[in-house]
């Protein structure tokens, strides 16, 4: 029985490393917090990669559900709140960074919505302007919250009162997870699948001439 509590003891100090180390997730040297708090609901990472321009890296980015989703459809139909969380890697145009969103909101909205969502799509990009740079570690957060709305967070300051359209968060979401993302390998990183679980991408070639590129596209061998 002497054996049995130093044993106890080590088992239990294993089970604490393990549980600090799963407190955080690195993602080209930006941690994410496995859970996160909005709107006194605790949120789990669903997913976090990173945002590529030809072979640079410009940001990190952590998506938070109530649930695990693995799919757009359950991601943006999951229940209470949500959570988009950005880290910029390199020093950006803040205006320039605004005026993408809106691309990419547009690159995956119908020209109804988007006419209907148009005085909030102008603020956010507004919201951006303002900033002027974004430099390397500089963070947004953007938060769903029921009954309050879309919260766009800045450098940790609030940006105004929250946009009250029930669809604008899912609108934002659909900028990484829509049918034309900003970037497929961060689609499918946020929505935690590999690559056995992700769908052919449109237009992907197929067969042994195809591999994936360092940063994330498709080449041509």
């Amino acid at each position: 029985m002497k054996f049995v509590a130093p044993l106890l003891t080590a088992g239990m100090l294993g089970l604490a490393c393990l549980g600090a180390q799963a407190q955080s997730v690195d993602v080209a040297d930006v941690q994410y917090a496995s859970v996160a708090e909005v709107g006194n609901t605790k949120l789990l990472l669903n997913g976090t990669g990173v945002r590529y321009k030809a072979v640079f890296q410009v940001y990190t980015a952590g998506l938070y559900l109530a649930r695990k989703a693995h799919t757009p459809e359950e991601a943006l139909s999951s229940p209470g709140p949500k959570r988009i969380a950005v880290s910029m890697l390199r020093p950006i145009d803040a205006t320039e960074l605004g005026k993408l969103f809106i691309r990419g909101v547009e690159d995956n909205t119908s020209k109804e919505d988007m006419y209907r969502l148009m005085a909030g799509l102008v603020r956010m990009g507004q919201i951006f302007s303002e900033q002027k740079m974004l430099a390397k570690g500089d963070t947004f957060v953007v938060d769903w919250v029921p009954g309050t709305g879309t919260i766009i967070t800045v450098k940790g300051k609030q940006q105004g009162e929250a946009f009250k359209e029930p669809e604008f968060f899912n609108v934002l979401m659909r900028i990484w997870l829509g049918h034309h993302p900003a970037d497929w390998k961060l689609k499918d990183a946020l929505l935690d699948r590999g690559d056995d679980m992700a769908p052919l991408r449109p237009n992907a070639p197929v067969g042994v001439a195809a591999a994936a590129s360092p940063q994330g596209g498709i080449r041509r061998q």
